[in-house]
């Protein structure tokens, strides 16, 4: 298993980015605010899970091993792939998705596109007994400020995510407020998320 990666950074999607190892470049999924955190040209140190299928390998990263352990975690739920763990870490982190999960909030969890209130009871009444609530690793990194143009990177990611068009400029328009100089994208795609939410 691949476990991390640490090189330059040579490409940086919406929701992927290209790692050069050893010369080598691999394109790992991230999450959209792990993405927006890293810059082309910068060194990135990623947590990484390889997902091996009949027809592929795909390769995810994580800022830190907490975000890794618990997308490992919850695709041992029936019907729970790899792609729907990652949409459930792009919009919550660890520690409120692990308190959503071992209090049994399903609301939480049914605010993640893909999930429904069925599949929402199904991961608590997996999972509730294996996860610790508040389990966040100590010394996460603290998230780097992103750059202009944020609204179309925060639009996209929204769309990305499952919600549509609309609901997506809607949400940018209900956080432009909280932009300041150039915008933090990962915290503005949070609050978005966050309003989504309501």
């Amino acid at each position: 298993m691949i476990a991390s990666v640490r090189g330059p950074v040579q490409h940086v999607g919406l929701d992927s980015v290209i790692v050069e190892v050893g010369g080598v470049g691999l394109l790992v999924h991230t999450t959209p605010g792990t993405a927006a955190d890293l810059r082309r040209g910068s060194q990135a140190t990623l947590a990484t899970s390889l997902v091996v299928r009949e027809e592929s390998l795909t390769l995810y990263g994580f800022a830190d091993a907490d975000e890794r352990a618990l997308f490992e975690q919850v695709q041992t739920v029936s019907g729970v792939g790899p792609r729907l763990a990652l949409a459930m870490l792009a919009v919550h982190p660890p520690d409120v998705l692990r308190g959503a999960i071992s209090g049994g909030d399903l609301a939480t969890l049914t605010k993640v596109p893909g999930i429904g209130k069925k599949g929402a009871e199904r991961i608590v009444l997996e999972l509730r007994d294996k996860v610790v609530a508040g389990e966040a690793s100590p010394g996460t990194p603290a998230r780097a400020a992103g750059r202009e143009p944020w609204r179309s990177q925060v639009g996209e990611a929204l769309v990305g995510l499952g919600w549509s068009a609309k609901q997506a400029d809607d949400a940018v328009e209900a956080v432009a407020g909280q932009a300041g100089d150039g915008g933090d994208v990962s915290g503005l795609l949070r609050a978005a998320l966050r309003e989504l939410g309501r």
